[in-house]
């Protein structure tokens, strides 16, 4: 169903470089959007509006995006949690 939708960004030309070159992250959080909007099927898509299909890759970019932050985060918590838990060498006098 999300490859239909990926379909109709790229042949209205309205994903960045970087959007075509990451088509299953695309395809995986357009998904999530789509099952939010209750909309489950191919034909539902290919009679959406341009303004709706630009609607739904806004809020896959907003997804995203807040996905991408969420990552950082927790890698930083991570790498914090690390550091806390690394012994403390001893300073020689």
């Amino acid at each position: 169903m999300s490859d239909f939708a990926f379909f109709r960004f790229v042949s209205l030309n309205i994903l960045s470089e970087e959007e075509k070159k990451s088509k299953d992250e695309i395809i995986s959080v357009t998904e999530q959007v789509l099952d939010a909007k209750g909309i489950e099927c191919d034909s539902k898509i290919s009679k959406l509006s341009e303004e709706k299909i630009r609607e739904i890759l806004n809020e896959v970019r907003k997804k995203r995006r807040k996905l991408t932050r969420e990552e950082r985060e927790e890698e930083d918590d991570e790498e914090r949690k690390k550091e806390l838990e690394e012994p403390i060498s001893k300073v020689s006098d």
